[in-house]
């Protein structure tokens, strides 16, 4: 059996079972998917307590890999930021004090919010080289180094994220060994390279050094919205493995979907074939059309194979404009700014999708702009910590009058949830700047 968890839900389905059990649609079709609509009936395992159909896909999926585990997710990577955080804090040996976790800024609202419940503090890094954007981190070990030496005390973990939303990827090698010199584990958020163990030469965090990280398979991969993948390394801490069920499921929904599930399953399926093949020929035709859109005049950065990033305002006309003119053309991308349109690629794009963004972006004249203007949050002044804040009464103010407060509730710019300031940080003029830059209003703050 290839596909475990969907085998049983297919057979199932046929099975002609009068369904006395959840869910209430009982296997009649209303949106079509419903007759493989499960839950923790006989025979169909449990997520967090696996040891049927799941673990045995979670166990093909972890070969696949090469880690010591890989765990479902139904939530996507927020589930699996807040298990990878709490599987480090359950592990540390330091008890004396709260968690003290290392992280660049450009994190996702996420491990906000896991800090704000298991009560983490954050040293902040602030890269030597300044970030290409509010989404983006140039942090380097460097980087990393220096903030380590400036701690109070050895941090309990150092927290990244590559790739970042606009295609930037950290230099991870020498980031986990700096973190191993320092007896610290290195978590990754991987939630837009579920492909790179694919490609011709495997850049996966994992194969890299990493402890843990996430994937957000629903992001590269042909999977539903909401299937990701939590991985620990084979040379991971103790008992981050043993762990790592338990502390998922504080996090999670005790009905996980059997629909994300499944599609898992046949996403693992898919990878153990022809997927590498298909793969390369994708990164081989995204890197052709960034090189047919310089050809034409405009910038595309980042590193990723997958990703095409636009820096549009460099060529005459904002991320939000072109990305208008593109759906105008039938192409929605993934992210625009004032500064830049992102587009994902997959094996799923077909010739015709490329052809259509090559043929818009040439009717498009390119004039020179304005340089690439950078949204580095300025250093934090921290007032409480992230906790305390977040659970205090708080009030909503028009932004421009926030000079001074205390930021309760962290506010982000949209998608991709970066935060541009912290609970219990001081709102300063130039966080108010980077607010009304991103078209932000009103924040929250403490009474």
């Amino acid at each position: 059996m290839s596909a475990p968890i969907y085998e049983f839900a297919k057979n199932y389905a046929e099975s002609g079972v009068s369904r006395f059990h959840m869910p209430g649609h009982k296997g009649k079709p209303l949106h079509g998917l419903e007759p493989l609509d499960l839950t923790e009936i006989r025979g169909a395992d449990y997520l967090f307590g696996a040891e049927g159909i799941i673990a045995e896909s979670e166990n093909r999926t972890a070969k696949l890999y090469g880690t010591a585990k890989t765990l479902y997710s139904t939530e996507g990577s927020s589930l699996c930021i807040k298990s990878m955080l709490a599987i480090a804090d359950h592990c540390r040996a330091d008890r004396q004090h709260r968690m003290l976790v290392i992280a660049p800024r450009n994190v996702h609202k996420a491990f906000i919010n896991a800090c704000i419940l298991l009560d983490i503090d954050v040293k902040w890094v602030y890269p030597a080289v300044k970030s290409r954007s509010l989404c983006s981190s140039a942090v380097t070990a460097d980087d990393i180094s220096a903030a380590i030496d400036s701690c109070p005390r050895n941090p309990d973990a150092v927290y990244i994220t590559s790739p970042d939303y606009l295609g930037f990827i950290a230099d991870i090698p020498a980031i986990s060994s700096l973190c191993r010199t320092h007896g610290v584990p290195l978590i990754v958020d991987n939630a837009h390279g579920a492909y790179l163990k694919f490609l011709d030469h495997d850049t996966h965090p994992i194969t890299l050094g990493a402890d843990m990280c996430c994937d957000s398979a629903h992001k590269t991969l042909p999977c539903y919205t909401g299937g990701a993948m939590l991985h620990i390394s084979r040379s991971a801490p103790a008992g981050f493995v043993e762990c790592s069920k338990l502390m998922m499921s504080l996090f999670a929904s005790t009905s996980p979907s059997y629909l994300i599930m499944q599609s898992l399953d046949l996403c693992s399926e898919y990878l153990a074939g022809d997927y590498p093949a298909a793969l390369a020929k994708t990164a081989g035709r995204t890197e052709l059309c960034k090189r047919r859109l310089n050809d034409m005049g405009w910038r595309t950065i980042g590193d990723e194979k997958c990703k095409l990033t636009i820096a549009s305002a460099e060529g005459g006309i904002s991320g939000d404009s072109l990305g208008d003119i593109l759906r105008q053309n039938k192409i929605e991308p993934e992210y625009t700014d004032p500064d830049l349109v992102v587009l994902m690629t997959s094996p799923f794009n077909t010739e015709e999708d490329f052809v259509r963004l090559e043929s818009a972006m040439s009717e498009i004249p390119v004039t020179k702009g304005t340089d690439l203007e950078f949204d580095g949050i300025p250093e934090a002044v921290v007032r409480l910590p992230i906790r305390q804040a977040a659970f205090a009464l708080q009030q909503v103010i028009p932004a421009e009058e926030a000079a001074g407060r205390i930021c309760g509730m962290t506010v982000t710019s949209c998608q991709p949830s970066v935060p541009i300031a912290v609970s219990g940080e001081e709102i300063t003029p130039e966080i108010i700047s980077i607010l009304k830059r991103y078209g932000i209003s009103d924040i929250s703050v403490l009474r």
